[in-house]
């Protein structure tokens, strides 16, 4: 296993998740819930299944596309995001 590579993934999908709707959908199911690891575990097995969906996406498109120009789109899309996130009123 890559080290480097796995806990620069974790770390960045961490800081990414912290905060976001997924979390406080999360935080408002566990605050209502019963049992909240039943709404863990049901979180966990969504953010699971949408990473898979990533990972294999990912395995198909860069068959077509290079991971370089992959990058320099992610990376121009978020920086689109953050643009419009601080001019928006």
């Amino acid at each position: 296993m890559d080290w480097r590579l796995f806990l620069t993934t974790f770390f960045a999908i961490f800081v990414a998740e912290l905060g976001d709707k997924t979390q406080l959908a999360t935080f408002c199911f566990a605050s209502d819930a019963k049992s909240r690891l039943t709404v863990f575990l049901a979180a966990s097995a969504a953010l699971v299944s949408t990473s898979a969906i990533a990972v294999l996406c990912a395995d198909v498109v860069r068959r077509f596309v290079s991971p370089d120009l992959i990058r320099w789109l992610a990376g121009g899309f978020f920086v689109a995001i953050g643009i419009w996130m601080i001019i928006k009123k």
